[in-house]
This record gives C-alpha cells, structure tokens and sequence, in this order.
C-alpha cells in the first residue's frame, strides 16, 4: 500500500487542554480510525532555541524531545493535520511517502 509517514516532533511535557500533547495526538488519531501510532522518547537533543536536553541533566530530564509516528493514507495525515491546526496547536512535523503493508 502507498501512504505517508507522518512525525510530529514536540517536548514530552507539552501540554493541550490539560493533557500531554502527545497523548493528545494519539487520541485524535484514534478517533479518525488510524490504526496505530507511537511515541519515541530521545535520550538528548536541541531544538530551534538551541537548547540541549539530556536524560541525565536533572532540570532537563522531563522535558526530552518525542517523537510521535504514524503510518496512514495520505487522507487520514491530511486529516490529522487538519484537526492540529484547528486546535491551533504549533507543532514540527514531517511528512515523507511510504509504501508498507504487512509481510506474512
């Protein structure tokens, strides 16, 4: 099958509407029917700001870089970022195509 491989890139303790956003994003794309998604934590790294998080700065260490994946038709990545945008929710993503499917 051909789709996208949609990632959001956020902090781990970003919050929308009082719950972590990528909690959020998982829920959203449960309701549009995508049959998985996941989250990745980093061990380090920088954003635009240039600041560097590490797991083992203590006043950095819940504040890591994640990484949320799916693999979707192209509509349902077309929907998921319409209803981010909606929520007026700033977030990096990266769209790529991707053919998968299921080996036996």
């Amino acid at each position: 099958m051909k789709g996208t491989y949609l990632k959001f890139y956020l902090h781990e303790n970003r919050h929308h509407h009082h719950i972590l956003a990528y909690e959020w994003l998982l829920e959203q794309a449960r309701s549009l029917g995508i049959q998985g998604g996941s989250v990745f934590k980093s061990i380090a790294g920088y954003g635009r700001h240039g600041v560097l998080h590490e797991d083992h700065f203590f006043e950095l260490a819940n504040d890591l870089p994640v990484e949320v994946v799916f693999i979707v038709s192209t509509e349902q990545s077309e929907q998921l970022l319409g209803i981010v945008r909606e929520a007026n929710l700033p977030l990096l993503y990266v769209t790529m195509p991707a053919e998968y499917g299921t080996l036996p």
